[in-house]
């Protein structure tokens, strides 16, 4: 999420962004959005949390084998780490570093994998950009990622060490995702749409789409012939191109670290998954920590997100970080102010806030029958998984008690979670995808350029779009999934995209979209019938506090 190789330009009034992002973004969605389109399967609630910057190596390496070694503690805690055993149900092909045969000392890279205790949670954040993924893939080898994408040395309290990108955790410290993965569905063949940080994960989880980017001074004034190689690469005549790096976005007041520096934004074009449904009448959001402002935008100053919270080893990281929000680079779905919603009536409708909230606006809504058909839920900083100033530990702690919330309100009977991840952060991962959007630029690798070279399209011509990227994992909660299943099925962040438009026939976005090559998330789902238990987690350790069976009519038959 580092923001290097930006142009920060001076003499720009950061607060014309105001003026300039109210006149580009409608006030208020289309009133159609008080309507309801029903869905198209029992599941009427969709919920994505979406996290950052994880391998599917880095947290299921060995699952569902877990050390359990004898005196292990929780880092930030002292507690005692928990122990974990898995079913004897529990499927055994799953494709693990363990199972491919790729534990120390087999391993091709420099530096073999080895096991991060739960006292090693907080780590140095890894290399995670567009090229340095494509090339710790050698051509396919997946054998030099120490070369490429290792960050082994960072500020303390975080722990580094050599090779740290070969670095993974198992169920004594990501217990949570681990218990959640032996009570419903995961995927072990899920990827990132193209290869790349935080934002292009982002992008792609609401349009399939990283093209259509234009580059904007930190004023919100346009730039036609683009000053920065950061914010948009490969431009057009018109100054459209693609975003492989993190710019913030314009349409947003607490870009740019609430205006205290003044790089170059980015804007997007096109079409987004909110687009669609305000055309279809189904209610949405996006929920996000950290999202109301701590100081409120006023006809003369614009707004600012400024709250922060420590994680577990004490370091403190703002809340909301503005690239972490897709829906803001888009003018027709952006809250450029960070406006509340004039009512709780309004979250999920057209209004004010336009469909982009604080966090704590879900938890007005969770427990009623106005919970949205579709709610997007993005941590606080701290909480979200990021190396570098999150962790397992934390992250574990706010999808324990945001899904413990949501098994426990009426609409969990027809609500379906979807767990996913922004981006790899680098770390090492074993298994690739085969290519099917390359790009041959001077941003591609071998990778990427070698499947351009063999005849592999290059997505309506949109450069720098290869894909898919590194895996990542990916877990369906629902009383509809699955239960300690393990799906083969390959699938990527639109994947998510195409089931909300199926599930609401919504239509796909077009443009180059991946959401027409995406996967189906239906392998993880037993439908029509409901027949996973309900089961809550502790927080603090991730062990299961309390399991009810389904029954009744919720049992297949």
């Amino acid at each position: 999420m580092t923001h290097h190789r930006k142009l920060a330009l001076s003499g720009a009034a950061l607060l014309a962004v105001c003026s300039t992002v109210l006149a580009a973004a409608p006030a208020q969605a289309s009133e159609n959005d008080h309507g309801r389109n029903e869905a198209t399967t029992p599941i009427q609630h969709v919920v994505v949390i979406f996290q950052e910057n994880v391998s599917f190596d880095h947290y299921f390496a060995t699952y569902p084998i877990a050390a359990n070694t004898a005196g292990e503690t929780l880092q930030g805690s002292g507690a005692s780490a928990a122990t974990f055993t898995a079913a004897r149900n529990t499927p055994r092909k799953v494709n693990t570093l363990a199972a491919a045969g790729l534990l120390a000392p087999a391993n091709p890279n420099t530096v073999q994998p080895f096991r991060l205790s739960p006292s090693q949670a907080v780590t140095c954040d890894q290399d995670h950009g567009y090229t340095a993924e494509q090339r710790a893939y050698n051509g396919g080898a997946m054998d030099a990622f120490v070369q490429n994408t290792t960050r082994d040395s960072c500020a303390s309290p975080q722990y580094g060490t050599n090779g740290l990108v070969m670095g993974y955790y198992d169920g004594n410290t990501v217990t949570g995702l681990w218990n959640y993965a032996q009570n419903y569905a995961m995927s072990d063949n899920s990827y990132s749409t193209t290869f790349g940080p935080s934002t292009p994960g982002a992008l792609n989880l609401v349009s399939g789409q990283t093209f259509g980017a234009s580059e904007f001074t930190a004023a919100g004034a346009p730039l036609v012939t683009t000053a920065s190689d950061y914010t948009v690469r490969f431009p057009n005549a018109s100054g459209v191109g693609t975003v492989t790096n993190d710019p913030d976005p314009v349409y947003d007041d607490c870009s740019n670290s609430s205006h205290k520096t003044s790089y170059t934004l980015a804007g997007m074009s096109g079409q987004n998954i909110g687009d669609l449904m305000n055309a279809q009448g189904v209610s949405w959001g996006w929920f996000q920590g950290g999202f109301r402002p701590t100081t409120a935008a006023t006809g003369s100053s614009a707004a600012a997100c400024l709250t922060t919270h420590a994680n577990i080893a004490g370091s403190s990281s703002t809340d909301y970080s503005a690239h972490h929000e897709p829906f803001q680079y888009y003018a027709s779905t952006a809250n450029p102010h960070h406006l509340p919603p004039a009512s709780v009536a309004e979250i999920g409708h057209a209004g004010q806030a336009n469909h982009q909230y604080d966090l704590s606006d879900f938890s007005a809504v969770v427990n009623s029958p106005n919970m949205p058909a579709v709610s997007f839920l993005k941590a606080a900083s701290y909480q979200d998984g990021h190396a570098g100033y999150s962790d397992p530990i934390d992250e574990q702690a706010f999808l324990a008690a945001e899904i413990n919330t949501i098994e426990t309100s009426p609409n969990w009977r027809s609500t379906m979670v979807v767990i996913a991840y922004d981006d790899s952060d680098g770390w090492y991962d074993h298994q690739a995808a085969k290519v099917t959007n390359a790009s041959a630029t001077t941003d591609d690798a071998a990778f990427c350029a070698n499947a351009a070279a063999s005849g592999v399209p290059v997505a309506d011509g949109q450069v720098d779009r290869c894909g898919p990227g590194q895996r990542q994992p990916l877990l369906v909660i629902s009383p509809f999934a699955k239960t300690n299943y393990v799906d083969h099925t390959q699938t990527d962040q639109a994947s998510i995209l195409r089931f909300i438009e199926d599930n609401w026939k919504l239509g796909r976005i077009g443009g180059g979209s991946a959401d027409a090559r995406a996967g189906s998330l239906g392998g993880m789902l037993h439908l029509p019938n409901p027949t996973a238990p309900r089961v809550l987690l502790d927080p603090a350790t991730g062990v299961v506090t309390s399991v009810t069976p389904a029954s009744g009519h919720w049992r297949d038959r």
